[in-house]
């Protein structure tokens, strides 16, 4: 009975892990399920663009060095202040007048005022107008007439590397939006302000440099900041826009798949220009038809949404030149 009972349970387990094993092989043999999201066809601007990563630099930057080698007696500037050409930044002592000044130095005040007057400093004065963008100095300090003491910016730019693929399409006073990697939320309007006429090669790749100006530069910007840039290069009002993914090319033939009442069909479609996310259409499809646009498997069912505003709710993003 007992050698009954124990083959009894040793049956049973060895069908229940059957059972568990076939299950586990139907449920990954199974086809997965397609599902679509829905997408609105709506009439927008297609604006291409090239994006390029910049530093901000100075387009002219310009370091101030003293006429006279000696000491730094005062100094009327700090870092940041915007300055006239012809406004005196300093006043410094030569090495003759400052070794009579410290000669004089113990016989009282009313000695040194005496050589304070009849031997003057030199002042250091702006020859632009600009930006005091760095300060080398303190008062006290001695240098020579070959040391920078002040550097000037007459304004900052966003110098940005564009490939040679692209740069045939950027043209002086084209508009740009640039994103200070630090402060990614305050994105800057700008304008294309200089080409470079001689390439850069870096690990094989060629670039030219372009100068991109910011419209109302902001406290916050500082030489030497990382950016991303985003050039206007060209731009087409009111057209019909559907997602690049939405596309199936067969042959020679551009379709999408389109939803109708309860029913889908397949739609011959004419293409134009497009960002690298969005397609114009110029035939096949009108304003309010629904797209379809298959998704990973299991993803789930959605809700139509508004091409520029999908179902999570945020604005279609816009990539670079295709």
């Amino acid at each position: 009975m007992k050698m009954n009972k124990r083959n009894g349970i040793i049956v049973l387990f060895v069908i229940i892990f059957v059972l568990i094993a076939g299950f586990f092989i139907f449920i990954k043999n199974k086809a997965p399920e397609i599902t679509y999201q829905k997408v609105i066809v709506k009439r927008s601007d297609l604006i291409q663009k090239i994006q390029a990563t910049g530093v901000v630099s100075p387009q002219n930057r310009l370091e101030i060095k003293p006429p006279v080698p000696g000491r730094i007696d005062q100094i009327l500037v700090k870092e940041g202040d915007e300055v006239k050409k012809g406004k005196i930044l300093a006043w410094v002592s030569s090495n003759e007048r400052a070794a009579l000044l410290d000669s004089v130095r113990s016989q009282g005040a009313s000695e040194i005022k005496k050589w304070e007057e009849l031997y003057k400093p030199t002042p250091v004065i702006a020859p632009i107008n600009g930006t005091i963008i760095l300060r080398n100095v303190e008062a006290g300090q001695s240098f020579t007439n070959l040391d920078p003491i002040f550097v000037m910016a007459d304004r900052l730019t966003v110098k940005a590397q564009v490939d040679e693929t692209d740069i045939a399409f950027i043209k002086l006073n084209q508009t740009a939006v640039i994103t200070l990697d630090a402060y990614p939320d305050s994105p800057l309007d700008g304008k294309v302000v200089h080409l470079a006429y001689d390439a850069t090669l870096t690990n094989n790749v060629t670039t030219y440099e372009v100068d991109i100006l910011p419209i109302a530069p902001p406290d916050f910007i500082r030489s030497g900041m990382t950016s991303n840039v985003n050039v206007e290069v060209s731009k087409i009002e009111n057209v019909l826009l559907i997602p690049v993914s939405a596309i199936t090319n067969r042959g020679e033939e551009t379709t999408v798949l389109i939803e109708n009442g309860t029913k889908t069909s397949t739609v011959v479609v004419k293409t134009g220009k497009d960002d690298g996310k969005l397609f114009q259409i110029t035939e096949g499809l009108s304003d309010g038809d629904v797209v379809l646009i298959k998704e990973s498997a299991n993803s789930g069912k959605k809700k139509a949404s508004n091409l520029f505003f999908p179902s999570g709710g945020g604005k279609s993003g816009r990539g670079g030149r295709r």
